[in-house]
């Protein structure tokens, strides 16, 4: 009994959980940060290697959810017993 009134107290998520939704955030950042961008000089000319890079088609992707990975971990990772 006295168990089960001490989980109720307990808090929900630790410092490390917190510290890799950060590290998740930043990655996610990351990833619309690279994806943003293509602005050209001149509005009426479309330039498809700025606009359909590698950056921009894979690498951003890849790290928006390689970012929501790490977010799905750090909510679900358990915080360690004191």
């Amino acid at each position: 009994m006295s168990e089960q009134k001490q989980n109720v107290n307990s808090p929900l998520f630790a410092k490390e959980n917190f510290t890799w939704m950060l590290v998740g955030g930043v990655i996610i950042a990351l990833g619309f940060f690279l994806m943003s961008g293509g602005k050209s000089s001149d509005p009426k000319v479309f330039d498809t290697k700025e606009v359909y890079s590698t950056t921009r088609i894979t690498i951003a992707p890849i790290l928006i959810v390689l970012g929501l990975i790490v977010e799905i971990y750090a909510i679900f990772k358990k915080p360690k017993a004191a």
